[in-house]
């Protein structure tokens, strides 16, 4: 049995550190698994917990109510991954909120101190399967979507989907060099013909963005529904009333709602869209927001990093490296409101928008102009920096396929002569546009800076005497902004360490 670490034995363990020195004392786990004294209780749910840190040698450290609740227990560990192992009644948006808040907290930076996900399910036997899903590392090869983004298809051996700016459009390719086929289908017929390719393509990865809340997620143009049932997921047919079974294959696979409004919110409830999709659909991963979205930057720009940079993050470390981004674009505009609470409290969104942008006004000691985009994107950034749920084993091994045109520069590491070195060479083909994002979804995401999630955790780095690029230094990353990169040439970013 894995150490377990309760409340009480954490005020021990913080007494020993203000009698000794911190090399003697403070942990540097790379891994911590965080638990409910819930969990802990409940035999089935604790060996669900002792099941994900025998997997990567962690420690468990229990909590009362919330993770926060660890705070202490986590600056003392000092990981760079955490799991949040929790039963769904314990699960809502204030929840995931304050895990944001908590992983910036350990340090004196501004930035995420670890990558971070939540264990649950329907029951501790789904829990578990999310645990054993995720062991082995997984190369998407299929997808299914409600979004057109993603209609070249190139990263995917199968794909098909249901189109969200063409009523009735539909579309599919069936093999790696396949050409893409489009057709499409009556309005009352668009919800079958997703329930259909969904069965059929039984895909790795499915990514949706319509109208959702966390008991439905509607078709483009709300055109019927996915709805949840006893933890798994059926259609609802709007225009028949019938509600229809949906077939499932029970293989695992990734669940990555970009666009949604609330369907990542467990709302505390194991009778919810969340849990349906990771306990019926096998979702040992799902990415989505517990809010209303519009702004996006969270989701899309997660999606962003991670198709724009296939192979390179898993999904995990590009949902991390997109809000360190998100962190130091809203940082530079307001840093008045790195600590301040978006206000979510209204009912209605527009009301929450009014009073977003009248405290922006106050920031910015001007009136706030809803037409102007860097206003929009100060508000959107804001109102999207902690409310993208991720869950799942945050070290999950799950990646895209590389696109071979688009493979056009290398990226080494490596201490010499002192310093640590990063080398970025470009490939005669490169293309500094396609690196910055190839303008994927600009209206929600601008030009991505050249980032880097280091392979290990350095100490206290920063950039060497005499380096002059427009560089965000961190323990976990580095984020070069309009690096001006050319084809064909070699350059070397170098950091000084402890």
């Amino acid at each position: 049995m894995r150490k377990i670490y309760t409340l009480a034995t954490i005020a021990a363990l913080l007494l020993a550190v203000a009698c000794s020195t911190k090399e003697e004392t403070t942990a540097d786990y790379d891994y911590l698994v965080l638990a409910s004294e819930s969990v802990m209780e409940d035999e089935s749910w604790a060996a669900v917990a002792e099941s994900i840190a025998a997997k990567h040698s962690a420690e468990i450290v229990t909590y009362t109510t919330t993770p926060r609740d660890a705070e202490a227990a986590l600056r003392d560990a000092y990981p760079r991954y955490v799991a949040i192992v929790d039963k769904p009644e314990n699960i809502g948006r204030d929840f995931v909120i304050d895990i944001h808040r908590l992983a910036r907290t350990i340090d004196e930076d501004i930035y995420a101190d670890f990558l971070w996900g939540i264990i649950t399910g329907y029951d501790a036997a789904a829990a578990q399967r999310m645990v054993d899903n995720s062991t082995e590392p997984l190369l998407v090869r299929d997808a299914v979507a409600t979004i057109m983004e993603l209609n070249s298809a190139k990263w995917f051996d199968n794909y098909a989907w249901v189109d969200d700016h063409t009523k009735g459009l539909w579309g599919q390719k069936r093999g790696r060099n396949a050409e893409i086929v489009t057709d499409t289908v009556a309005p009352d017929e668009v919800l079958l013909k997703f329930k259909s390719l969904y069965e059929a393509y039984d895909p790795d990865l499915v990514v949706t963005a319509a109208h959702a809340t966390q008991s439905n997620l509607e078709m483009p143009y709300s055109l019927g529904h996915f709805k949840p049932r006893a933890g798994k997921l059926y259609a609802h047919n709007i225009f028949t009333d019938e509600e229809i079974d949906i077939i499932e294959s029970g293989k695992r696979r990734v669940y990555a709602a970009v666009g949604n409004c609330l369907i990542g919110d467990v709302n505390n409830t194991k009778e919810s869209m969340a849990i349906a999709w990771m306990n019926g659909s096998n979702a040992a991963t799902m990415v989505g927001y517990v809010v209303t979205t519009w702004h996006g930057r969270n989701g899309w720009g997660a999606l962003k990093y991670w198709v724009t940079t296939p192979e390179r993050y898993t999904l995990a470390e590009a949902v991390y490296m997109n809000q360190q981004d998100l962190l130091h674009q809203h940082h530079q505009w307001t840093p008045e409101l790195y600590d301040e609470l978006y206000d979510f409290s209204s009912d209605d969104f527009w009301t929450e928008l009014e009073t977003a942008g009248a405290r922006l006004s106050e920031v910015l000691g001007r009136d706030v102009d809803f037409n102007a985009a860097e206003d929009w994107d100060m508000i959107g950034f804001w109102h999207d920096r902690d409310v993208l749920a991720y869950y799942g084993d945050p070290k999950w091994d799950v990646r895209l396929q590389p696109v071979a045109a688009e493979c056009d520069y290398e990226v080494t590491s490596a201490m010499r002569d002192g310093e640590y070195v990063i080398t970025v060479t470009t490939a005669d083909d490169f293309n500094l546009e396609r690196m910055q994002g190839d303008k994927f979804k600009q209206e929600h995401v601008l030009d991505l800076p050249f980032s880097y999630f280091l392979p290990e955790r350095l100490s206290n780095p920063r950039l060497a005497e005499g380096q002059e690029w427009d560089a965000v230094v961190d323990e976990n990353f580095v984020l070069v902004y309009d690096p001006a990169f050319e084809p064909g040439k070699s350059y070397e970013i170098r950091l000084v360490v402890e």
